[in-house]
């Protein structure tokens, strides 16, 4: 088994590592740690960006990197019911063959694991059309801290019997039990047939072409990415990448994916769309992929954010949503409070915008702004952000970096039945302690 810590290099640091292949085997680790006072912290993929993950010595991490199988992948019933540890590209894969897909995707997809994004509650780029991870889970398996296990694996839509406990589970990174199994619905594939590039002078004309883009006749969005002029011109630098006619400081550049069976209509469609913004937004430009390698290219402009951290290691990042009818007037703000804290910050500003979730890089290394400043830089971008009716994790989760920011952002009587669940259900602080929540007394 491999040793790689994944993400954040303290994913290791407790130094012992078990690999249960079974949930029988799991519920034994868990039972024996229970009964010698040994917390565990248990691992998936390794891709998790807050801290999640992390263990320190006196702890054991339990690993599902064996639990990896797919059980039972129906194409009638759409659904599939695999082992945490599966990442999410076999199950792509797999789905695939049967003209199905999980309905999630994100750029980690070979890695991640279906445990893993359970327990984040992952959401990705499908999100606006398909939900997050919650709707994707159609029931689950999870060992408890008494070694006992719960097991819900429905596999039907309509179930009202009772309270639906599986999602206590679900976006609780670990803290609750350890995910081994689950049910997932999976959807028809739609072939994708084009893919456009929209650079575009600001937030409003972003909408007016989703607007469009959602009604289009002969196609469906199939997925809807923006790129803000900082993060876009960084990366087409990156990659070397250029077209003829088009900028690499647009205000805002959309990257957009349409699926369905007719791509000459599609294709026209597009042209149409691109025609009518010129009309409204004269400043509009526009790059069609005509191959699979310009589409790649493409893609590869939003999904490889390693160039980032590679140019800044470390570098303190953020993952908020807020409501589209706010994410004007939130960017705008965003931008001037931390030119106020420091003129230098330039923002690498992306993300999925149809479903409102930003993403924020700071251009700086980890360490080297002061505490104070990432105070003020956290006040900036967490502002009002629940009274806007948004969420200061959108899908990267709480872990051990943000523990504070929900403290802080979340409704108290949220906080307070957090830390009763937790206390009712692993009162012995057995599973991933300091993280999500902080347990009076034992952490």
């Amino acid at each position: 088994m491999g040793a790689d810590p994944g993400w954040h290099p303290d994913n290791l640091g407790c130094g012992v590592v078990v690999y249960p292949g079974t949930t029988e085997q799991v519920a034994t680790v868990v039972q024996l740690c229970r009964r010698n006072g040994v917390s565990i912290v248990a691992h998936g993929g390794k891709t998790g960006l807050v801290g999640g993950g992390i263990s320190k010595p006196g702890e054991i991490v339990v690993s599902l990197e064996r639990m990896n199988r797919i059980e039972r992948l129906d194409a009638d019933e759409q659904v599939a019911v695999v082992e945490a540890g599966t990442a999410l590209q076999t199950l792509q894969e797999a789905a695939a063959i049967h003209g199905l897909t999980p309905g999630i995707d994100l750029a980690a997809r070979g890695s991640a694991t279906i445990g893993g994004m359970v327990s984040t509650n992952a959401g990705g780029i499908m999100a606006f059309r398909n939900g997050v991870m919650r709707h994707r889970v159609m029931g689950l398996e999870a060992v408890l801290a008494d070694g006992s296990v719960f097991s819900d694996l429905t596999r039907v839509v309509k179930n009202s019997a009772g309270y639906d406990l599986k999602h206590l589970f679900i976006g609780a990174e670990g803290t609750l039990g350890i995910v081994t199994r689950v049910a997932v619905k999976l959807e028809p594939v739609m072939p994708e047939t084009a893919t456009a590039l929209f650079g575009l002078p600001s937030l409003a004309a972003v909408f007016a072409l989703l607007k469009q883009a959602r009604a289009l006749g002969s196609g469906e969005l199939a997925a809807c990415e923006a790129m803000w002029s900082g993060f876009f011109g960084f990366s087409a630098a990156n990659h070397g990448w250029s077209a003829p006619e088009y900028r690499t400081d647009n205000s805002v550049n959309l990257l957009l994916s349409f699926a369905g069976h007719g791509e000459a209509r599609i294709s026209d469609e597009i042209a149409s769309l691109y025609e009518a913004m010129l009309e409204r937004f004269p400043e509009t430009e526009a790059v069609l992929a005509s191959s699979l390698t310009q589409r790649d290219a493409l893609w590869r402009l939003r999904e490889d954010t390693e160039q980032i951290y590679h140019a800044y290691p470390a570098a303190p990042s953020y993952d908020v949503s807020v409501p589209l009818s706010e994410a004007e007037a939130y960017v705008a703000c965003l931008e001037e409070g931390l030119q106020a804290v420091d003129p230098d910050l330039k923002p690498f500003i992306f993300g999925h915008i149809a479903d409102g979730n930003l993403h924020i890089i700071l251009n700086r290394r980890g360490g080297d702004l002061p505490a104070s400043t990432l105070a003020a830089v956290e006040a900036v971008i967490y502002k009002d952000i629940r009274s806007l009716g948004g969420s200061f994790s959108a899908e990267h989760g709480v872990g051990s970096k943000r523990i504070h920011s929900l403290n802080e952002t979340a409704d108290p009587v949220k906080l307070h039945w957090i830390g009763q669940m937790k206390r009712l259900i692993d009162p012995d602080n057995l599973f991933n302690p300091g993280k999500l929540v902080l347990h009076p007394g034992l952490s």
